[in-house]
C-alpha cells in the first residue's frame, strides 16, 4: 500500500495544533544552537558551553562506583539522603553563613534547573510577575512562562559591572510582582554582588513584599570577593529559596546534582511536586556529590585558581584587540563589548564561526541589555584560550580594516 507524502507532510504538521501555545512559542536555546553548529567540529574552538574542562576528581567517580559495586541502586528519601543534606547544610553555614535544617529545609534536586522549576511552579499564580536582572541566564524567562508568569527584564548595566541597582529594579514593580530571580555571580556577565550592594535591594524586596529565588550555582567561582549568600542579608533569609548545586564548582556537570533551600512552607510544596514528577535525584549521584563536599574541597580550590588565572588571561587579551570587556569577577565568563565592530551580536557570533573557527555566543541570547555583547567562556585550555585570542584578533583586525 503506498503512502501520500503530501498526506504525512499534512499530518505532521497538524500536530501542532495540540500544543500548548507558550510552548510552541517558546524560541530553543542560543547556546544550545551554537553548541550543536560546533559540535564533533575539531577546528573550531568553542567558548560556548559554560562547562568545567576539568574531569570529576577520580575520588568522587570511585564514591560513585564502589556505590555501584556494593549494590546501592534503590530510591532514596524524596529530599535526598539524609547524610547528603546534612553535608549541604554544614557546607553552606561554613561557607556562607546561612544555616538551614536538613530535615525539612533543603531538597537534592536533578541539578539546579529542577530546583528553579520547582521555585517557580510552586510559587506562580497565572499572570504573576517574575522579576529577571537581564541578561540572565537563558533559562528563566521560557521556564517563568511555561509555569503561567510574566517574565519582566531588569536590565544591568555594563558601566554598573553588571550589578543589579535597586533604583532599576523599584521602576520594574508593579502590583503583579511577585518574584525576584537573582544570580550572582551571573551568567553571562561574570558581575557579582557585595553585602553592601545587596542591602538596598534587600529593602526593595522587603517593602514590596516579594519572593526571591537566589541561583548561586557559581557561588564557589569568585576571584577577588568572597560570595555573599542573598539570604545571609539580615530579614532575607525566609523570603529566599536558595538554589546551588555540584556542576560548576565541582565539575559534575553531567551528574546533574544540585539542591534548594529556603522556609519548611515552601520547601514542603516544592517536595510534592518533585514527589510526583522525579521522585528522588539518583542515588549514584547523591553519593558523588556527599564525597565531594566530604573530600574535594581541595581539588575545587585548584579548579578555582585555574579559572581565576584564565579570566585575567582572557580580559586582558580581549582588550588587546581592541573589545571593550569588563572585569568579570566571579563565574567563568567574559562579556566583551563588540559594538565598536559596527556587527550585531548575532551578525559577529556567525562570522566569528565562519571566517575565525572561533565559537562564542551572541550577547542578545541572554535578554535585555545583551545585544552589543559577546559571552566567551574561559574554562577551556590556556593554550585553547591564547589560539582563540589570536584568531580573534586577526578577525577583529580585519573587520576594522574593511
Amino acid at each position: 500500500m503506498s503512502v501520500n507524502s503530501q498526506d504525512v507532510d499534512n499530518n505532521s504538521k497538524s500536530m501542532t495544533s495540540y500544543l500548548s501555545p507558550v510552548v510552541r512559542d517558546i524560541q530553543p536555546s542560543g547556546i544550545r544552537r551554537f553548541f550543536d553548529l560546533v559540535s564533533g567540529n575539531k577546528d573550531i574552538i568553542t567558548l560556548g558551553v559554560g562547562e568545567p574542562d576539568f574531569i570529576t576528581p577520580w575520588h568522587v567517580r570511585e564514591a560513585c562506583v564502589y556505590s555501584l559495586e556494593r549494590g546501592f541502586t534503590s530510591y532514596t528519601s524524596n529530599a535526598g539522603m539524609p547524610e547528603l543534606r546534612e553535608a549541604i547544610a554544614e557546607y553552606l553555614y561554613t561557607s556562607y553563613d546561612v544555616k538551614y535544617d536538613p530535615k525539612d529545609e533543603i531538597i537534592v534536586t536533578v541539578g539546579g534547573s529542577e530546583a528553579i522549576d520547582l521555585a517557580l511552579r510552586a510559587l506562580i499564580v497565572p499572570g504573576d510577575e517574575v522579576l529577571v536582572p537581564a541578561p540572565c541566564y537563558i533559562s528563566y524567562s521560557p521556564i517563568t512562562s511555561i509555569g503561567g508568569g510574566v517574565p519582566v527584564e531588569v536590565e544591568t548595566y555594563a558601566e554598573d559591572s553588571f550589578k543589579l541597582k535597586a533604583e532599576h529594579l523599584q521602576a520594574k514593580i508593579t502590583p503583579k510582582s511577585k518574584i525576584l530571580i537573582l544570580n550572582y555571580p551571573s551568567n553571562p556577565t561574570g558581575g557579582i554582588m557585595t553585602y553592601e550592594d545587596w542591602l538596598p535591594i534587600a529593602k526593595v524586596v522587603e517593602e514590596n513584599d516579594l519572593i526571591v529565588i537566589a541561583d548561586e550555582i557559581y557561588s564557589e567561582l569568585t576571584y577577588d570577593h568572597k560570595h555573599v549568600s542573598f539570604a545571609s542579608i539580615p530579614g532575607m533569609k525566609d523570603r529566599t529559596l536558595l538554589v546551588n548545586g555540584f556542576s560548576k564548582a565541582f565539575a559534575m556537570t553531567g551528574w546533574r546534582m544540585g539542591y534548594v533551600c529556603g522556609h519548611s512552607d515552601l520547601i514542603y510544596a516544592m517536595l510534592k511536586i518533585h514527589q510526583y514528577t522525579v521522585m528522588c535525584a539518583p542515588v549514584m549521584g547523591q553519593v558523588a556529590a556527599l564525597e565531594a563536599l566530604k573530600n574535594g574541597l581541595e581539588e575545587k580550590d585548584h579548579m578555582v585558581e585555574s579559572y581565576n588565572q584564565r579570566r585575567r588571561l582572557i580580559v586582558q587579551g580581549l582588550r588587546d584587540i581592541g573589545l571593550t570587556c569588563h572585569d568579570p569577577q566571579g563565574a567563568f565568563y567574559a562579556f566583551p563589548s563588540i559594538a565598536s565592530t559596527g556587527l550585531s551580536s548575532e551578525e559577529f557570533s556567525q562570522r566569528l564561526l565562519m571566517e575565525a573557527r572561533v565559537a562564542a555566543v551572541p550577547g542578545n541570547a541572554f535578554g535585555g541589555g545583551g545585544e552589543g555583547f559577546l559571552r566567551c567562556s574561559y574554562a577551556t585550555s590556556v593554550s585553547q584560550l591564547n589560539e582563540a585570542l589570536h584568531r580573534m584578533g586577526q578577525f577583529v583586525h580585519k573587520l576594522k580594516q574593511g
